[in-house]
């Protein structure tokens, strides 16, 4: 077989420059976007995709908070997920801003095929999904046992892959859910563990043109690769290969390039963080 999905290199090919703890990444046209904690002063910075040189960085302003931030190559913008305000930051390459209220705390962002922005509200596990301009088109409430979701992707057949768990859930999973967010259709865990087939933290997804699925397993250090039906694949970065802890990526498919965000855990805080890119 033939195609990203499959390949068996994973070698490290450039780390970005370490500073504040990072907590978005993404890539859009020739630049990676690296997202800092909010206490960053210009909190996005820009990256040549291919000589890593740092271009500009670009200030979100009026926010309060951060924890995710995607981006959408139709309208050549960026999200940026601010909880304690709890809305959405959409900066403009050319620099503009606008925001608007999610009403309630959004986690985690992605974007659909359609270019709708699919926004993870963890604390009421619930979906919901915004045009471009930030209307808000719909929402529904998960499953009852999909406890805690993190990240969300929609897939083009509109179900979509959520991962959920966290500390003091003994559920940690990757579900495939019906597009109405009523049904779990697939899933990959179940109780909470380090053994093949189990997941300590699923935090991040990406999906490739293939719909197999990368996970960032924080607590096991690690990020999986799951088949559509997901069905585990392989460990296409292995916890030997994390020096701390992975918690944010992004996958570039045109240039065979997975982007995994690590950040230092020191005495229960985030000390520091980085990007670290890799070939798949």
């Amino acid at each position: 077989m033939d195609g990203l999905s499959v390949c068996t290199e994973r070698r490290v090919i450039h780390m970005l420059p370490e500073g504040p703890p990072v907590v978005g990444v993404t890539s859009l046209g020739k630049e990676i976007y690296l997202l800092r904690v909010k206490e960053c002063v210009d909190a996005v910075e820009v990256y040549d995709v291919i000589s890593y040189r740092k271009l500009r960085r670009l200030t979100v302003p009026y926010a309060h908070s951060f924890t995710d931030m995607t981006s959408c190559k139709r309208f050549l913008c960026l999200y940026i997920c601010d909880p304690s305000d709890q809305c959405i930051h959409r900066l403009d390459i050319q620099g503009s801003h606008t925001k608007w209220p999610v009403n309630d705390t959004p986690y985690c962002l992605s974007v659909s095929a359609c270019h709708s922005l699919i926004v993870t509200c963890r604390r009421v596990r619930k979906l919901k999904e915004f045009s471009p301009r930030g209307e808000l088109l719909r929402d529904f409430t998960l499953p009852h046992d999909v406890v805690s979701p993190r990240h969300t992707i929609q897939l083009t057949s509109g179900q979509f892959i959520v991962c959920h768990g966290d500390r003091g859930h003994p559920i940690h999973r990757v579900c495939k859910v019906s597009k109405d967010g009523g049904r779990i259709i697939d899933s990959h865990g179940g109780q909470q563990g380090s053994d093949i087939g189990h997941c300590d933290g699923p935090s991040h997804l990406a999906v490739d043109d293939n719909e197999f699925v990368f996970v960032v397993d924080v607590n096991n250090r690690q990020v999986t690769l799951l088949s559509p039906a997901l069905d585990y694949i392989r460990q296409v970065v292995s916890c030997d290969q994390v020096n701390w802890e992975p918690r944010r990526l992004c996958l570039d498919v045109q240039r065979r390039h997975l982007y995994v965000a690590e950040n230092k855990l020191l005495d229960g805080e985030f000390t520091a963080g980085r990007v670290v890119v890799y070939s798949v």
